[in-house]
């Protein structure tokens, strides 16, 4: 069972924000966020927080600029991700722009798997750079920067997920979750990093007269890219990233954007003149991704750092082509999981764990987000390593619920069986790991245990916290659009209200989605609830956002609904 909780709005927050010129509407949405002043909701680059505030970045800085002024071969060692590619094709841009001599290397999900590990830097070697630069990964990557040192090559690591017990002994950290960071924005992405780290380096060269004779590099021409990294990968939108969201957006609006990011739009169907954080989210995000999913990330990468707009778009062509693939892959493996369970007990269980020997390695993530969301669990999907094989190792996947800190819970399944799990990593959100397939029995009734005693039952039940509801004067093209023109998504969600309407009509379309005609006084409101094929009754109470209808030229504002219940 679902429970709407609205969230509470401070009337003093309302009343500055207004007062500072907002519109009230807004100004309610970003008061129950948390914003209490007008300052707190400015945007602009000014307000960036300062990149001396991470630990570390001095240090890369000088290694950096070091490394440019004597010819060194960088080498960038990316990730499979949208974050890690973005974070990549930023280093890439603007590492060249500061006159550096710098290529990139990418793991293969199937082949050499996650991070900066001693097979890739063998792999890395044979393009005989002088220094690594990881992107989005290496702070539990240990043994391959022991391995880079033993082969002669120094190790920059940029990256923002959680160290573990030890660090790796680099040249250089830059990561806001390393131990004695002090850098308020913790949640910052691995693109969010790189860019910090050039905004650095730029710095030191600017110090050491690099520009006397040629102008400095503009450096907010990458936060189309930042933009789009940091949404993809569901980093908590805190003030500074919500900067850098913000500022990415204005120029992707404003037709500044890479060629890449300009195809993907095209690909996608997508305006850039109005362009807003699901668009980042939903239709460019997931056409990168799947090229680290189903094939090789360097055709995402590839695309990113292309400034010919024929080849951009060919790129992006393959990218779509792959999304739908990746699409119809998870269809069946959907309908695998749902015979799967079947046989278990979801409501009584704190964690799902599911294992087909069918289900592709690439789409186990997406497959355990959507179960999450189904069943509101904190769910594991397994797939082999290596397909032909039998009996081998299992790569998982993991989503969580709010109250359980993923990787805790496996930090502490790996404590309580020492041997089970064989390598492990992530965050609050998603976590990633690698279990023998004989003991998958075992993990499962780990996980389970390690769930019972980290989550209450009021965790294990769903609740969505709604906006309450919205004053019938607000449900203007002109409000949705004033909406939509903001920055929201992880930790600053979109605006959910709630209310109760009566049901003119109702029907199916697509074989899957309800379509409602909603009445609420003298007023009509067409309404949608994808993936819902039950009939509801003649008067509900429905939690829903608001979106733009655009069919046959005509716009009319259209609730998306997120939940339904009788009134």
């Amino acid at each position: 069972m679902t429970k709407l909780v609205t969230r509470p709005v401070p009337p003093r927050a309302v009343w500055s924000l207004e007062q500072g010129g907002m519109h009230p509407l807004l100004a309610r949405l970003y008061a129950s966020r948390g914003v209490s002043s007008p300052e707190q909701a400015e945007t602009q680059l000014k307000h960036l927080l300062p990149p001396d505030g991470l630990k570390g970045i001095g240090e890369a800085a000088k290694l950096l600029a070091d490394a440019i002024a004597a010819r060194k071969k960088l080498l960038i060692v990316a990730d499979y991700d949208c974050d890690g590619a973005t974070a990549c094709a930023v280093g890439v841009r603007g590492l060249r722009s500061l006159g550096a001599v710098v290529d990139y290397l990418v793991p293969n999900r199937f082949e050499t798997g996650y991070g900066l590990s001693p097979e890739v830097v063998r792999i890395a070697a044979k393009l005989s750079p002088d220094m690594l630069i990881t992107v989005d990964n290496g702070i539990a990557s240990v043994d391959g920067v022991a391995e880079a040192t033993r082969l002669g090559m120094t190790t920059l690591v940029t990256d923002h997920h959680l160290p573990g017990e030890h660090l790796p002994a680099a040249a250089a950290i830059v990561n806001p979750n390393q131990p004695g960071c002090t850098f308020p924005s913790k949640s910052i992405a691995g693109v969010g990093v790189m860019f910090y780290t050039l905004l650095a380096l730029r710095a030191e060269l600017r110090q050491r007269g690099a520009f006397a004779q040629t102008p400095e590099p503009n450096l907010a021409v990458l936060l189309d890219l930042v933009a789009l990294g940091t949404v993809a990968d569901v980093v908590g939108l805190d003030r500074n990233n919500r900067i850098l969201v913000g500022q990415g957006l204005s120029r992707i609006r404003a037709g500044q954007m890479c060629a890449g990011v300009q195809a993907l739009f095209r690909c996608a169907g997508r305006e850039p003149a109005s362009a807003a954080t699901f668009d980042l989210g939903f239709a460019l995000g997931p056409r990168l991704n799947a090229a680290g999913r189903l094939a090789d990330m360097s055709l995402g990468i590839e695309c990113l750092i292309t400034d010919d707009m024929a080849r951009a778009m060919n790129i992006a062509q393959e990218l779509d082509a792959l999304n739908r693939q990746r699409r119809s892959i998870e269809a069946d493996m959907r309908e695998d999981a749902d015979l799967l369970l079947n046989s278990l007990d979801g409501e009584n269980q704190s964690s799902i764990s599911l294992f087909d020997p069918s289900w592709h390695q690439g789409v186990i993530g997406i497959l355990a987000g959507r179960i999450k969301e189904k069943l509101h669990r904190p769910t594991f999907a397994f797939a082999r390593a290596n397909s032909e094989a039998t009996g081998g190792e299992l790569r998982g996947s993991g989503r969580s619920i709010p109250g359980l800190h993923l990787r805790d819970a496996l930090d502490l399944v790996s404590k309580r069986h020492p041997t089970l799990i064989k390598r492990f990593g992530g965050h609050a959100a998603a976590a990633g790991l690698t279990i023998n397939e004989s003991d998958f029995a075992l993990f499962v009734a780990a996980m389970e245990a390690a769930t019972q005693s980290m989550l209450s039952t009021t965790d294990l039940q769903r609740t969505l916290e709604t906006d309450g509801v919205i004053e019938s004067g607000f449900m203007s093209l002109d409000a949705v659009r004033l909406m939509q023109s903001q920055v929201w998504g992880q930790g600053f969600p979109q605006p959910l209200f709630e209310d109760v309407f009566e049901v003119e009509r109702q029907r199916i379309i697509k074989e899957q989605h309800l379509k409602l005609d909603l009445v609420k006084g003298k007023a009509h409101f067409e309404a949608i609830r994808f993936n819902f094929s039950e009939s509801v009754p003649d008067r509900v109470r429905v939690a829903y956002r608001l979106s733009i209808n655009d069919y046959n030229g005509r716009q009319t504002v259209q609730l998306m609904l997120e939940h339904i219940e009788a009134a």
